[in-house]
C-alpha cells in the first residue's frame, strides 16, 4: 500500500480537505437557519404559567433539587479515567515494536503520572464510601 501524499489538498477531485470545509460550511448555514427559523416563527406569548417549573398542570411542591450521592459520580468519573488509561495502554501494547525505547518511556511516564493521580485520590478520601471517622464522632 502506498502512503497517501496530500498534493492539492483543496482540489474537488482529491479527497482531503476541500469536502470537509464544503461539509463544514454547509453545517454552519444549517444551524444558523434552523435558529433563525425558530425564534422567527416560535411562539411568543409570555404567560406565568410558561414560567413554572414543569408545565404539566401539576403545581410543584417542595424543592426542585433532589440529593443524589456523590459517590456513584465519583465512580463513573474513575471508571472513565481508567478506561481510557486502558485504551492508551492497550494501544501502546500493539505498537511497541515500531514506538521502541521512546514509546516505552513515554507509557511509563503516562502510566506513573495516572498511579500517582489514584494516590491522591486515595489519600484525599476519593474512594471511601462510608462516613469519615471525623463525621462519625459527630453522630449522636
Amino acid at each position: 500500500m502506498q502512503p497517501y501524499v496530500a498534493t492539492n489538498l483543496l482540489s474537488p477531485d482529491q479527497p482531503g480537505m476541500f469536502s470537509l470545509i464544503i461539509y463544514s460550511i454547509a453545517v454552519f448555514f444549517l444551524i444558523v437557519l434552523l435558529l433563525f427559523l425558530s425564534t422567527w416563527l416560535g411562539d411568543k406569548r409570555w404567560s406565568s404559567e410558561k414560567f413554572r417549573p414543569y408545565e404539566s398542570g401539576i403545581i410543584p411542591t417542595g424543592a426542585a433539587r433532589l440529593h443524589h450521592p456523590v459517590p456513584f459520580y465519583l465512580v463513573a468519573i474513575f471508571f472513565l479515567l481508567f478506561d481510557v488509561e486502558g485504551i492508551f495502554i492497550f494501544t501502546y501494547a500493539v505498537s511497541a515494536r515500531e514506538l521502541g525505547w521512546l514509546g516505552w518511556f513515554k507509557i511509563n511516564f503516562f502510566i506513573i503520572v495516572l498511579f500517582l493521580g489514584l494516590a491522591y485520590i486515595w489519600h484525599k478520601g476519593g474512594l471511601e464510601w462510608g462516613p469519615t471517622s471525623r463525621e462519625t464522632s459527630k453522630l449522636p
